[in-house]
């Protein structure tokens, strides 16, 4: 491919508003860009999370608990989908924002073109894959013989697995829109998505009483508008980087680096569907003895069901200020400029522990209400549960946003590997068997306790490293 047809001719204004729109991220003050970065992220994450949320919402309210629990035995699934889509999308943006930083546009721009075939290509995978297994899959998914939540989980992936191109194209595009130095085009196309489906939820479950087929519709059909919005834009000229068809060419070394900028987000995702996985299983296992009714099951998977919602919802922000603080921290590493690199992971991890601290208070003061949010009519053995799961699990949230930043910054300074294996000890390393352990001793109980637990011995590591890795920064800042 000539450099001829990599870049076409310009006019001086649109190079010199292209260049501005990632230069500054090597220029202007940290606190400003990690405010104009991180909102707009924080605003997307959390308007991506209500795709999840608002349906649990409305299928808690429109149909009942048991459906909660329906869903829940369904995101192990949803959460594999997202871990391929940040395997490409991540690992393209990080590779895009440090090329661009480096001066190397002819590189960033191949990183996204090659981002949007992976994502159509394991999009129509998934799809396939679903669509043929779908029985075998449901098998699995954690419920228990007898167990009601299983076909409303059967209504909801017959639907949703048409998407996966959708879910796979929009995500992934809009972490390299980020990367560019266009968060606010990302923000817009999460705002469009979500409030989609905000408004055909009620439609679909109230209106066409389709219940959770209803929420699947819903999600699908906005997961598709977003992906179209964001195709649109990177196609266009106001990018700094483009996808150009016409001019593609495929290239294996180009995969293998976007592959090793995004397996961490990937491994971490996919870990965690492993986690989710486990919950389910546990939780209809042991549930069924502990809370006393006939469908113990199903209510502790629902209880679980609320509580990671409201887990999203509260963690959301601290993804979107890692996501907002990645082009930062990639573009002056890339630049060499290791001062502003220390000064924004600094400010990154204030503002994460202040969102935390935030969702902490509520969780651990007002749990009541906030179930009360997903199922105002639900039975006593849920409000007993669920409240109090949710003050167990989240003892150490004020210090998560630490752990994640810290995680992500490893990725930035070229060391990939440390930050999987940190994001897989609370994950994986340490919570697997803590679930298994404390699940075998002490029932129900002990798989809720699991949590904290894991997250101590997480934090504790993921302290001890990022100490030595800024000594690090520190020297090379001094030179």
């Amino acid at each position: 491919m000539s450099q001829a047809e990599i870049t076409d001719p310009v006019d001086p204004p649109a190079a010199s508003a292209h260049s501005s729109a990632s230069d500054r991220l090597g220029t202007e003050p940290i606190g400003k860009l990690i405010l104009r970065f991180s909102i707009p992220a924080i605003s997307g994450m959390i308007v991506n999370a209500l795709y999840n949320v608002v349906d649990r919402i409305y299928v808690g309210r429109g149909v009942n608990e048991v459906a909660l629990g329906g869903l829940s035995l369904t995101m192990p699934l949803i959460t594999i989908s997202m871990a391929f889509a940040m395997l490409f999308g991540v690992g393209s943006a990080n590779m895009i924002s440090i090329r661009l930083g480096q001066g190397r546009k002819h590189d960033a721009e191949n990183a996204l073109n090659h981002c949007l075939l992976l994502l159509v290509c394991i999009g129509f995978i998934l799809m396939v894959f679903g669509l043929v297994f779908i029985e075998p899959i449901l098998s699995i998914l954690g419920a228990q013989e007898g167990s009601e939540s299983i076909n409303y989980a059967r209504d909801y992936l017959k639907i949703i697995i048409y998407g996966q191109v959708f879910v796979t194209v929009g995500f992934g595009l809009s972490h390299c829109t980020r990367a560019q130095g266009f968060p606010a085009i990302s923000m817009i196309s999460m705002f469009l998505g979500a409030g989609m489906n905000m408004i055909l939820d009620p439609i679909f479950i109230f209106g066409f009483g389709w219940g959770v087929k209803g929420a699947a519709w819903a999600t699908i059909i906005s997961q598709l508008a977003s992906a179209v919005w964001l195709l649109c834009f990177n196609l266009g000229k106001k990018t700094v980087v483009r996808i150009r068809p016409r001019s593609f060419t495929f290239n294996w070394d180009i995969v293998m680096q976007i592959l090793g900028f995004g397996s961490a987000q990937f491994l971490l995702q996919f870990i965690m569907s492993a986690v989710q996985l486990l919950y389910n299983t546990s939780m209809g296992w042991y549930g069924a003895a502990a809370l006393g009714v006939d469908n113990g099951g199903d209510i502790a998977l629902s209880g679980v069901n609320i509580n990671m919602s409201i887990t999203m919802m509260i963690l959301m922000p601290i993804f979107g200020i890692n996501q907002g603080a990645q082009p930062i921290l990639g573009y002056n590493y890339g630049a060499k400029k290791f001062g502003r690199v220390k000064s924004a992971y600094s400010r990154a991890v204030i503002f994460a522990t202040a969102f935390c601290v935030v969702g902490f208070i509520a969780s651990e003061f007002f749990p009541h209400s906030m179930v009360r949010i997903f199922a105002p009519h639900g039975s006593d053995a849920l409000f007993s549960f669920a409240p109090w799961a949710m003050r167990v699990m989240m003892i150490f949230l004020p210090l998560t946003g630490f752990q994640i930043v810290s995680a992500n910054f490893f990725v930035v300074t070229g060391r990939p590997k440390m930050s999987i294996f940190l994001s897989m000890t609370r994950q994986c390393i340490a919570l697997i068997p803590c679930i298994l352990l404390f699940g075998k001793f002490w029932g129900l109980r002990g798989v809720v306790a699991a949590t904290p637990v894991a997250d101590a011995f997480s934090l504790i590591l993921t302290s001890i490293m990022i100490f030595f890795e800024l000594k690090k920064l520190n020297k090379k800042a001094a030179l």
